[in-house]
């Protein structure tokens, strides 16, 4: 059994150690630092286990522009499990959970760059098809939407830019 709360600042270097661990690098972890430092954490949430803080994730705000208009969304991500603790549905918890809290809040709209066939068990579809795109280049199916509230999508089309924080993480393709 885990719990999933909103982070401390006890928590920190906790889930700057998930991070690494899961991503193998520091890029990642230094990325969410970057984030709370400049307040753009949106939501950020932590699993736990045995008292122990075993996985993270984070929201951040991020815009769509085209043609000189602009709508607010949030992008989820980084999100990290314990590689000891990972298919355990921690990462599904976190999600979930964080989902319904930016629904709750008001968020209205939320990309992802992550895998397509997890992300779509939650409800995201290919941004595509809704003609938004990232900023970055990334296998079209990777980059995801999906709708907190009814309609949100209608009519938004653009590109999705995030936090400048963002940029000096590497962007594969």
């Amino acid at each position: 059994m885990f719990s999933i709360r909103e982070e401390l600042a006890p928590d920190h270097e906790s889930i700057g150690a998930i991070v690494i661990e899961a991503f193998g690098n520091r890029a990642e972890a230094e990325l969410v630092d970057r984030l709370r430092q400049s307040r753009q954490l949106t939501l950020s949430l932590v699993a736990v286990q045995d008292c122990e803080v075993v996985g993270h994730i984070a929201f951040c705000p991020v815009t769509i522009h085209l043609e000189g208009r602009c709508r607010n969304a949030i992008g989820l991500g980084p999100m990290a499990v314990r590689p000891a603790n990972q298919r355990s549905g921690i990462g599904s918890g976190l999600i979930s959970a964080g989902l319904d809290l930016l629904r709750e809040r008001g968020a209205r709209i939320v990309v992802v760059l992550g895998h397509p066939e997890y992300y779509s068990r939650f409800g995201f579809e290919p941004s595509t098809t809704y003609g938004i795109k990232w900023e970055h280049h990334a296998p079209e199916e990777a980059f995801m939407v999906m709708e907190l509230q009814d309609g949100a999508l209608r009519g938004v089309s653009g590109t999705v830019r995030y936090p400048p924080e963002f940029d000096s993480v590497q962007h594969e393709s």
